[in-house]
């Protein structure tokens, strides 16, 4: 099970182990969490400020920390420390609420940070900006190792969730393992998440295979990409984003759903109504507002009503991953299973469940997500290899 470092706040808590897995330092992640125990079951205006006071004063240490190691040219040093500083503030931002000048602030020092921490290690993804109707869609993009100028790779598009962003993905560590198998990975931030929603105000639509379209587009255009093989996942609200993108853009040749949300409608419609699953972020309903643009209660139940899978699972023709935790809190394990019994005319249609004995029970496996990003890339690669 996840360690709940407040037991009375699961968002708090989940958020905390999230930031451990992205590279955050338990005992300086403790030595400034450790005075918010008192306050975090009241989940208030002033509890979340002094969240996001916490975790920013971590990201400046940090900050401060690299620049120091900067000016002595100890650029690996520094861009470790870099990296930190935007796990630490892309934390203290998940809690504000969108029409906070925190939130936008906070959120561009994690991009700077992010950004100026890749370049001093050097690392090999590349900021890329995707077509996409009038604008663009920002995606990083991670090479296969084994790619050669003589050859082409297969890729995956990974979608975000309702409340995480391309970079919490690079740093806990999904492309790393995709290269490590031969596979190139476009991390994107498409309508309603990080730098599309901040920055362009591209809300969610529930017809996802829109940004998928865009993104295979684009890498149709790349030499090292095999046009042939390019899949997608998606993580958390991605367990509905990528299987709905699968359904409507045939030129993917294959899918995973890590953590299956098959029906977000009635899975919204609960939570609203006080009887639903846990929820991820402190202002649940008023960042559901701000990911769809929605101004009422009623518009968010209408958009996420469209969000189902029935339709599009018939569709899926290709090989189908559907990942999922016994004991996840957010999403009953009932919905993974009927996303898996609902892809009638995919070749292979598997479910993965982590149980207790092996640890990765809880909301796309946050409790430990290295065993479904290692387990989801190794399938992959055996579907690449195979087709």
């Amino acid at each position: 099970m996840m360690f709940e470092y407040f037991p009375t706040n699961y968002p708090w808590s989940m958020a905390t182990v999230m930031a451990v897995n992205a590279g955050g330092v338990i005992s300086e992640i403790d030595e400034v969490l450790s005075n918010l125990r008192d306050i975090a079951g009241a989940n208030d205006e002033k509890a979340n400020q002094a969240w996001h006071d916490a975790w920013s004063k971590l990201g400046e240490r940090n900050r401060r920390l690299a620049e120091a190691d900067a000016n002595l040219n100890f650029n690996v040093s520094s861009g470790e420390k870099l990296l930190r500083a935007a796990c630490y503030f892309m934390t203290a931002e998940r809690m504000c609420k969108s029409n906070s000048p925190l939130r936008l602030k906070t959120y561009k020092k994690m991009l700077d940070c992010f950004n100026l921490g890749v370049r001093s290690l050097r690392d090999p993804v590349t900021r890329v900006e995707i077509p996409f109707k009038d604008t663009c869609l920002p995606g990083l993009f991670y090479p296969a190792q084994e790619y050669s100028k003589k050859s082409n790779s297969p890729c995956i598009i990974h979608f975000d969730g309702l409340d995480v962003m391309k970079e919490f993905l690079f740093l806990i560590g999904v492309p790393q393992q995709y290269a490590r198998r031969g596979i190139s990975t476009l991390l994107l931030d498409h309508p309603g998440v990080g730098e599309a929603l901040r920055l362009k105000d591209l809300k969610l639509s529930p017809e996802t295979e829109e940004p998928a379209s865009a993104a295979v587009d684009y890498l149709e255009s790349r030499e090292d990409v095999d046009p042939k093989k390019i899949g997608v996942a998606g993580i958390s609200l991605g367990g509905y984003y990528a299987p709905r993108a699968a359904g409507f853009e045939s030129r993917l040749s294959c899918v995973v759903a890590w953590g299956a949300i098959n029906d977000y409608g009635k899975i919204t419609k609960d939570r609203l109504e006080g009887s639903g699953t846990n929820l991820s972020v402190s202002h649940w309903e008023e960042h559901m507002r701000w990911v769809l643009g929605a101004s009422s209660r009623e518009e968010i139940i209408d958009i996420t009503g469209k969000m189902s899978l029935n339709e599009a699972l018939i569709n899926i023709r290709c090989p189908i991953l559907v990942v999922h935790g016994e004991s996840d809190r957010q999403i009953p394990l009932r919905l993974a299973e009927k996303t898996i019994e609902g892809a009638i005319n995919s070749p292979r249609a598997e479910l993965k469940v982590f149980r207790a004995e092996d640890g990765g029970v809880e909301h796309c496996q946050v409790d430990n997500c290295k065993l479904a990003i290692e387990y989801m890339s190794d399938w992959v690669a055996e579907v690449f290899k195979e087709n």
